[in-house]
């Protein structure tokens, strides 16, 4: 609990209106409050006796809006009632709220000077805390107050409450109510609303977390300067409030308010709502000190999580996803049903993260895979489950377009779902981006049944080897990768059959790219003479660019009208084709193997990723092996000389002539090789060697746009 402060550096809220005549010097009026403040310790539970006060209050004011069904607020008051420690303590300071109300009642109507009167209960209530100095005040009132409309609203059908209200005046008051009136009971209850504003805040202050805001905390300390004047003028205002009741219920309807103390009603409000305006702000302040401290003591809970071993993966996946047992918080892909995390219990599970803006290429793709390994359950590496998790910062807003949007991606997936991205707390999405690397491009983190994360991001793997990569660990990745060679299979299966059996037969086939319409159809007529005069049997497939969809659209379109070659129509499978190759070199990245000098296939990546980012290049393979992997810029040269060349295919084949003609022109044109990581990546290697001359790469900053709309998936 909060604890209130001793100091008498509370001037700033005064500053902001200086209109209440009868206090001239602030510093003044505020050593006489904190002369009389004298705590000894003595502690009131403020927080039910405000809430019976505010309900007294919101019953007891003219032509109330507070909703008489409030069936909550009601249970809420019954339950404190019968509670032996709350009965007590009322027990305990019943006398002090009788004292206060005489002394409220008896000083308005002897006509006392306001400040004079709020002194005098500040020194009635000098042990206690400013908290319970104001509750307690307003608990007198609330009796005082709430006895005259308790008569207002009764006395026509109790006798009892007849007669006393007569005493008081009540019926012709009441008569008058509708008149002459309205406009007083009006600012009463703008006052007593106001009133009740500041305390609800000051109260609110007592019962922050002391474990999570101390009072030496800026935030708070800041704060507590603010109570001892928040507490005067709020009692200040109670006075006011008593004033006009008890002149009103002595004098009758025929008392007419004057212009000053109408003025003073008023400016009091005015006054109070300033003050819960600044309060609120400084409360906000405190909120963001104590949410920050939650964040970090979660964040650092997850990290001791991820760090300790476990009987099975519940306590991990409760802490990533939703830690309470109140709601199911996963959605059935299948069923569409909600689920609990037992489900996951002892399983692999794979967590999808990303943002709302995961691309339907990417979902396809990974659903295609994900329901081919569905239809082997009795295979070990079927044994996965996949599970979305929607990473939405909270700060941003939550609209009805943000909600249909997350809806639709979320029926869209067959595999398990968080119910709601709000379930995913601020400290996880932290670990998520801090740990995890997750910069809104999709990750695929692979927890074993014990929880431990075995994989950062399976999702390279699974874009090259699909559910062949269970369990989809590193060791698993490192495994796979020893098994490879740089073959024509590795670039394009699971993409095109067609390919795969042109390989199979054995042909030389060319892979082709780029954006430049006038180079695309001089190779592939220059590559189509070549083939025809060498009598080589060949195939050519366009495998498109990274980027420019619509660019790429047009050179399909001028293919299929000048029937130049074969290319894949849909456009997915072009950048699941790009997407492959850029996850071959991710995952050589993750692994720590960007750079290795010793493996034959990371320069030939690095080539034809570099190559798709200026202008056209050609890979030309004999069945399975790769001949060539080459720019536009000595590929095509290298065609267009076949009559230099050719003397040399009886001697040497055609292959080892290709290749050295080659491998001539490449050793002058020398093109620059060149990567572009988005700042959205999660793995950005410090520094990378080049897969041409090996020499370190320099590095820079670029700005990029192709003018496309959203790429999917694009990692470079």
């Amino acid at each position: 609990m909060a604890q209130w402060p001793g100091h008498d550096d509370s001037q700033q809220l005064i500053r902001r209106d200086r209109s209440m005549v009868s206090i001239s010097d602030d510093n003044m009026m505020m050593r006489q409050i904190q002369a009389t403040h004298a705590p000894d310790g003595r502690e009131v539970d403020v927080k039910p006796l405000f809430n019976l006060v505010e309900d007294i209050l919101n019953r007891a004011t003219f032509q109330t809006d507070i909703d008489e069904t409030d069936a909550q607020a009601d249970l809420e008051i019954e339950d404190n009632a019968q509670k032996a420690g709350f009965l007590a303590m009322i027990d305990a300071i019943s006398f002090t709220i009788d004292r206060i109300s005489c002394e409220i009642a008896c000083k308005a109507l002897g006509g006392s000077d306001a400040h004079a009167t709020t002194l005098s209960l500040f020194s009635m209530l000098s042990n206690y805390s400013w908290d319970a100095k104001l509750v307690l005040a307003l608990a007198a009132f609330a009796l005082y107050y709430g006895e005259f409309w308790l008569l207002a609203q009764i006395y026509s059908s109790n006798q009892l409450a007849k007669s006393m209200a007569i005493l008081k005046q009540l019926p012709s008051i009441m008569e008058h109510t509708s008149g002459p009136l309205k406009s007083r009971f009006d600012t009463l209850n703008n006052l007593i609303k106001a009133m009740m504003g500041v305390t609800r805040c000051i109260v609110e202050f007592k019962d922050m977390p002391s474990n999570y805001i101390t009072q030496d905390a800026p935030e708070f300390s800041s704060a507590m300067a603010h109570i001892p004047i928040a507490v005067y003028w709020t009692i200040r205002s109670v006075v006011a409030c008593a004033t006009q009741i008890t002149t009103l219920t002595g004098m009758g309807h025929e008392f007419v308010i004057s212009t000053s103390e109408a003025w003073e009603l008023s400016t009091l409000a005015h006054k109070l709502k300033n003050i819960h305006e600044s309060l609120k702000k400084l409360m906000a302040t405190c909120y963001r000190h104590i949410e920050e401290k939650k964040s970090n003591e979660a964040y650092q809970m997850l990290v001791k999580l991820f760090d300790s071993i476990h009987i099975d993966n519940m306590k991990v996946l409760k802490a990533l996803i939703y830690a309470k047992d109140d709601l199911q918080p996963l959605v059935d892909g299948s069923t569409k049903r909600r689920v609990n995390n037992e489900v996951l219990r002892r399983k692999n599970v794979l967590l999808l993260i990303s943002d709302l803006d995961i691309s339907q290429e990417e979902l396809s793709i990974l659903e295609q895979i994900y329901n081919e390994s569905r239809l082997h359950l009795t295979r070990q590496e079927s044994h996965y489950e996949v599970v979305w998790i929607p990473i939405v910062d909270h700060f941003i807003h939550w609209d009805d377009p943000t909600q249909k949007k997350f809806e639709t991606l979320q029926s869209s997936m067959p595999w398990y779902t968080v119910y709601h991205p709000t379930l995913i707390d601020r400290a996880v999405i932290r670990y998520v981006k801090d740990v995890w690397h997750f910069k809104n491009k999709p990750i695929l983190v692979v927890l074993d049944p014990q929880g431990r994360v075995v994989s950062p991001n399976a999702l390279h793997m699974m874009w090259i080897w699909g559910s062949n990569a269970f369990p989809f660990t590193s060791l698993r990745e490192e495994a796979l990768w020893k098994e490879e060679t740089w073959r024509l299979e590795l670039l394009v299966d699971g993409i095109d059959p067609l390919v795969l059996d042109w390989i199979k037969e054995g042909k030389y086939i060319f892979l082709y790219g780029g954006d430049d319409v006038e180079w695309v159809k001089k190779f592939t007529t220059a590559a189509r003479s070549v083939a025809n005069t060498a009598r080589i049997p060949l195939e050519m497939v366009y495998v498109g660019k990274s980027t420019k969809r619509e660019q790429v659209r047009r050179i399909m379109a001028t293919l299929a009208v000048e029937k130049l070659g074969h290319f894949w129509q849909d456009l997915t499978m072009v950048w699941f084709f790009w997407t492959r190759l850029e996850s071959m070199l991710l995952s050589k990245i993750q692994l720590g193997r960007a750079d290795d000098h010793h493996d034959p296939m990371v320069p030939q990546i690095k080539k034809l990723l570099s190559y798709d980012r200026d202008g056209g290049w050609a890979l030309l393979s004999k069945g399975s092996q790769v001949l060539v992997n080459g720019h536009g810029t000595t590929v095509l040269p290298t065609l267009l000389e076949y009559d230099i060349w050719k003397e040399q295919v009886p001697i040497k084949g055609f292959d080892d002539s290709f290749i050295d003609h080659h491998q001539k022109i490449h050793g002058v044109a020398h093109p620059c090789c060149r990567f572009e990581f988005s700042a959205h990546s999660g793995r950005i290697p410090a520094s990378m060697t080049c897969p041409e001359c090996h020499r370190y790469m320099e590095k820079f900053t670029t700005f990029c746009c192709c003018h496309d709309d959203h790429v999917p998936g694009s990692l470079f």
